[in-house]
């Protein structure tokens, strides 16, 4: 709710493609900044206590966007820097969230566990950004961030419930950049996660940028109003889901090592297709599609990672997985917003969609072991290292 209120707002009251990109930028800048931080926590504190703390965080910055809002205090920059405080609360409670998930599942539940953690989440952007639009079209933005700011009482009283297996607290006196170093060191060692690392960073590089740009491709992009950006984002939301769900069934009906490359494959055309789009209706069919590829290559990513990472680093190098991940993505939706002022964000899209394509296969032919060493670690239980 809270993504598809900011955006519509921000783009409804400047008509600016590169500002709406900086406004969205600023709700992923602190993963970027803080996870490798978050890391370092996750791998020291009860994660449990540690999510529970970093969820009212968040809440009080949804309160925040709720008050400025809805006294009319609310300029862009104000909206910003609101922004960006409170997904840094966030990025300091993502790295725990991700490694308590190998804790409560068996290592061969793991792609189905990741997937179900997927889907749920996705869950929100089918249910939220229909409630977002039609408290925006009856009531206002105010009212989106408002109900947000209460739903995360829901979190947190579900993280109450959560049994985490006590671990044995971490007695070293080494500082945070010496055990960060650490993680650095050994996602370079492992292949997978070295990989893994390297793929998730092209991807938000070139293909991500389309999440922070839903709402321009709605409102300047399709001529839609305040419902726009709610459609698309839900129909984004629904494939989501819908890819969470059939992953590990396809998995294992196709092979993990044919799964992420069929994937990234996928997502190209379905990009191409969502830009091309000249309709709304036919853009929502094809960013169904997008959601479905795109869950596809973050979940089959995300547990490569988990799997290879070693339990007691698996929060530093999850947060160097979402450090790229939340540095590089902005960094790309910046460029396309920008871009996208001059030449339209539609033909961006499709630009961006050629381009991930290009780039894939040329790493495909100049390191043809990419994948094979993603897929083949599997199910191995030594960590393979690089010679």
């Amino acid at each position: 709710m809270q993504t598809v209120a900011l955006g519509t707002l921000v783009v409804l009251h400047t008509h600016n493609v590169f500002v709406t990109a900086l406004t969205m930028a600023a709700a992923f800048v602190p993963l970027g900044i803080f996870a490798p931080l978050g890391g370092v926590l996750a791998d020291r504190m009860d994660r449990r206590r540690l999510l529970i703390t970093t969820t009212i965080g968040e809440a009080l910055s949804a309160l925040g966007l709720t008050l400025m809002v809805g006294l009319h205090h609310d300029p862009v920059w104000a909206l910003m820097v609101v922004v960006f405080c409170g997904s840094s609360i966030g990025a300091l409670g993502f790295p725990a969230y991700q490694s308590i998930i190998p804790e409560i599942v068996a290592k061969e539940d793991l792609l189905a566990a990741v997937s179900l953690s997927s889907a749920q989440w996705n869950m929100g952007r089918v249910v939220g950004p229909a409630i977002a639009g039609i408290v925006l079209v009856t009531w206002s933005a105010a009212g989106a961030f408002a109900v947000n700011a209460i739903s995360f009482i829901a979190v947190v009283v579900a993280l109450l419930f959560v049994k985490i297996p006590v671990r044995a607290a971490t007695q070293d006196a080494k500082s945070v950049r010496e055990r960060f170093a650490e993680g650095i060191a050994s996602a370079r060692k492992h292949r997978a996660c070295r990989n893994a690392i390297i793929l998730i960073s092209v991807v938000a590089l070139i293909g991500s940028p389309f999440i922070g740009l839903v709402a321009a491709e709605a409102v300047e992009g399709l001529h839609r109003k305040a419902g726009g950006p709610a459609v698309l984002t839900t129909a984004q939301g629904i494939g989501a889901v819908i890819g969470a769900l059939i992953l590990a069934p396809l998995a294992h009906r196709i092979g993990h090592k044919r799964l992420l490359p069929l994937a990234l494959g996928a997502f190209c055309v379905a990009l191409a297709a969502y830009g091309a789009a000249p309709t709304l209706s036919l853009a929502a069919i094809a960013i169904m599609a997008v959601g479905v590829t795109y869950i596809g290559i973050l979940s089959g990513l995300n547990t490569v990672v988990q799997i290879h990472a070693p339990q007691a680093e698996r929060g530093r190098i999850l947060s160097i997985y979402m450090t790229c991940l939340g540095v590089i993505y902005p960094i790309g939706l910046v460029i396309e917003g920008a871009i996208g002022q001059v030449i339209g964000v539609r033909l961006v899209m499709v630009l961006a969609a050629a381009l991930l394509a290009l780039v894939l296969i040329g790493m495909r032919v100049l390191s043809p072991r990419l994948f094979h060493d993603l897929a083949g670690q599997e199910g191995n239980s030594k960590d393979q290292t690089a010679a």
